[in-house]
This record gives structure tokens, C-alpha cells and sequence, in this order.
């Protein structure tokens, strides 16, 4: 995160989840409306192009791309914490092509961790998350993506978020609607926030304005990348 306190967080641009495409107008506190508007439709065509390249890869791409991911992801909490347990780690139901990384949240619940899932609860309001397990009684929510249909809200110590593009910087390009930025606003305690995607959709730049959120760390089935550092 390029600001001078590294614990602020701001409102960030309109990278999200799936779950967040909205047709309620997001506020990018633009200081050059022209700028703003150029950007936006650069993500747009860019967003659009990626999601259809990643609709084209074969399942067994997608699989074997979730599997390395998800070692991968097991390395960096080993590196950053004693255990997962008593941990509580956010992820997403995929849709749209998406990594599908259940089987490794599954993983996380065997061995303590308490795994989250995104709620929306108001629209154009941040996401709260509920807790998920296996035989976790499941509703449609918003855009019908399920959603644990009930549990108490809990705050992620690690928040991971699908990318549809992101960039070393470690900035993410997603869906548009801005339930994530509005979540990283306002998160009550300092998270590690970790964008999942493909080694393939990386960016030279997402073109981050002023109220754009970095990522703490991207990680692809091939490289993790801290800021501008590659692992």
C-alpha cells in the first residue's frame, strides 16, 4: 500500500469480487473526471477481454492452476504465521471461471482455521463475512452466488480476493462494482489481503488513481509477488 501510514486504509478503485457487479455508480473520488472516465473504459475492455480468455482455458487448466495455487498459498501462511489455526482466512464461491479453491479451504478447516465467506448484506455497502463449513446450510444471495445462509459476522485475519487482472504493484483489476474497495476501507483491524489469479492475466499497469488499494501480495500458480518482489 503506497501511503504514508501502512496500516491506513482508503477507499480503493473498483477491483471486486464476482459477487459485486453493481449498477449503483461507485464514487472513485476522481480529481481529473476526464482521467477517470479513460481509465474506466480501459478496465472495462480490459476486463472484458480477460474474463473471456479465461472462460476459453480448458478445466483441466483451471484445476491444475487451483492446485498449484493453493500450495502455493499453504507456503506464504507458513512463512507469515506459526499455524493456521485460529486463524480466520476469507476466500469466494467461484463462479465465472474462477479458481475453485474449496478443496483447499477444506483443507484449512481440518487443520483449525476458521474459513469466511463474503456477504453482501446492503447494497453499496462493505461486505461482512460469515463463517463456512462443508455441510453449511447455503442460500442465494446477491447475484445469486451462494452465501452461508447464516452464522455470526466475523473479521478475516487473512482476505483473499479472486483477480481479474492485477499488476506487481500488487494493485487488482476486478468486476467494477466496489464492495471489496468499500470492505478494505473499512476494516476495523490490519488484514492480509492476497489477490488469487493467473499467471496470465498480469498487467503492465492497471493505471491505479489516487484511492486505489494495493494488495499485500498476488499470488499466481507460478510466481507470488510481494509488492515489486517476485517468490
Amino acid at each position: 500500500m503506497k501511503q504514508d501510514d501502512p496500516h491506513r486504509r482508503g477507499y480503493a478503485s473498483p477491483p471486486c469480487f464476482a459477487h459485486e457487479v453493481d449498477p449503483i455508480p461507485f464514487d472513485c473520488f476522481a480529481v481529473d473526471p476526464q482521467q477517470e472516465q479513460d481509465v474506466a473504459r480501459w478496465r472495462k475492455a480490459e476486463r472484458a477481454r480477460l474474463l473471456n480468455e479465461r472462460a476459453a482455458l480448458p478445466v483441466s487448466v483451471r484445476q491444475a492452476a487451483a492446485e498449484a495455487v493453493s500450495e502455493r498459498l499453504d507456503a506464504l501462511l507458513a512463512a507469515r504465521y506459526q499455524s493456521v489455526k485460529g486463524l480466520t482466512i476469507s476466500a469466494w464461491w467461484p463462479i465465472k471461471a474462477e479458481l475453485n479453491l474449496r478443496h483447499w479451504l477444506e483443507s484449512l478447516l481440518h487443520r483449525g482455521a476458521l474459513v469466511a465467506l463474503p456477504v453482501v448484506v446492503t447494497r453499496a455497502e462493505p461486505l461482512s463475512f460469515r463463517p463456512w463449513t462443508v455441510d453449511c446450510r447455503m442460500v442465494q444471495g446477491m447475484w445469486k452466488i451462494p452465501i452461508p445462509a447464516d452464522g455470526p459476522e466475523v473479521l478475516p485475519d487473512v482476505l483473499l480476493a479472486p483477480t481479474v487482472g492485477w499488476d506487481r504493484g500488487g494493485f487488482r483489476l476486478g468486476y467494477g462494482g466496489g464492495y471489496f474497495d468499500r470492505t478494505l476501507a473499512s476494516l476495523a483491524r490490519r488484514t492480509l489481503t492476497v489477490g488469487v489469479g493467473l499467471r496470465s492475466a498480469q498487467l503492465l499497469t492497471i493505471f491505479p488513481q489516487e484511492h486505489d488499494i494495493a494488495m499485500d501480495v498476488i499470488v499466481t500458480e507460478a510466481h507470488t509477488f510481494v509488492s515489486d518482489e517476485q517468490t
